[in-house]
């Protein structure tokens, strides 16, 4: 079966004061159709640099990027991007910002208009349209970039660290909504975070990357935990601990050797 994503032999290299940097070198990764795979390391390991390369918004160094087997050149159309930061607009409404994308597309207004409500009622924000960002809570911001991306209906889900800043309880809400919506209609999921227990209760796989530089891929595991999910009651299972020991052993001194390499940067 033909990939969605496949990074083949990827390296991403970068000029800096103190000569070329090598963000990831010689990344080698395939994402089947309909798969939720999460990518996990240490901070500054280049997670974002690959989500970057998938999106076409940053060309590598050298190797080769694919979707459906067909080489990716400029913005991947297929994709969708959900940043870790806000990228609502502050003017729009939140219904104006779930369907900024149709309308940059030159759909007809009223029909973008009623797949936004839709969209809207879909992610829990049914009469919430006219609000704007700021009268909008984070989860409920989230909820709305959600529906922002997926309106689209893209073919691969590309998400950076999409929860990293709301509370623990509002996160696994998120989490939880993410998997029904994805569950209906499976999309190829690229899911960057730093959490292993987000990574491990959402996926069906997840993939460990080295301390940068020169970032690699150096484990990937099977999620085989059964579907559907609740994230908070999964955690609880035998299997999810023993899925957690086995990847946390395979980057517990990754993530050391990143922590110390920051460490010593900032006494440098």
């Amino acid at each position: 079966m033909t990939a969605a994503v496949h990074f083949d032999n990827i390296t991403c290299t970068f000029a800096g004061k103190a000569g070329p940097y090598t963000a990831v070198k010689d990344v080698t990764l395939s994402i089947a159709d309909g798969e939720f795979v999460s990518v996990v390391g240490p901070t500054g390991c280049g997670k974002s640099t690959l989500l970057n390369v998938a999106a076409g918004l940053l060309r590598p160094t050298s190797g080769a990027l694919t979707t459906f087997g067909e080489p990716l050149n400029g913005i991947n159309r297929r994709a969708g991007y959900m940043f870790q930061s806000e990228a609502l607009m502050p003017w729009r409404s939140a219904l104006d910002n779930v369907t900024a994308g149709l309308e940059f597309r030159g759909e007809e207004k009223a029909a973008a208009r009623a797949k936004g409500e839709d969209w809207l009622s879909r992610v829990g924000l049914a009469g919430f349209g006219d609000r704007y960002p700021h009268q909008l809570s984070g989860g409920m911001r989230k909820r709305t970039s959600l529906a922002q991306m997926l309106i689209l209906d893209p073919k691969i889900l590309l998400m950076d660290e999409p929860f990293s800043a709301l509370d623990i309880q509002t996160r696994q809400l998120m989490e939880n909504e993410l998997l029904e919506l994805w569950s209906a209609n499976r999309k190829s999921v690229i899911f960057i975070t730093h959490d292993l227990e987000e990574a491990i209760s959402l996926s069906d796989r997840v993939v460990v990357l080295s301390a940068g530089p020169a970032t690699r891929p150096i484990g990937e595991f099977v999620i085989d935990l059964p579907r559907p999910r609740d994230v908070a009651e999964i955690r609880l299972t035998p299997k999810f601990t023993a899925l957690h020991d086995q990847i946390w052993h395979a980057m517990k001194d990754e993530v050391l050797k990143g922590y110390q390499q920051t460490k010593n940067r900032v006494v440098a």
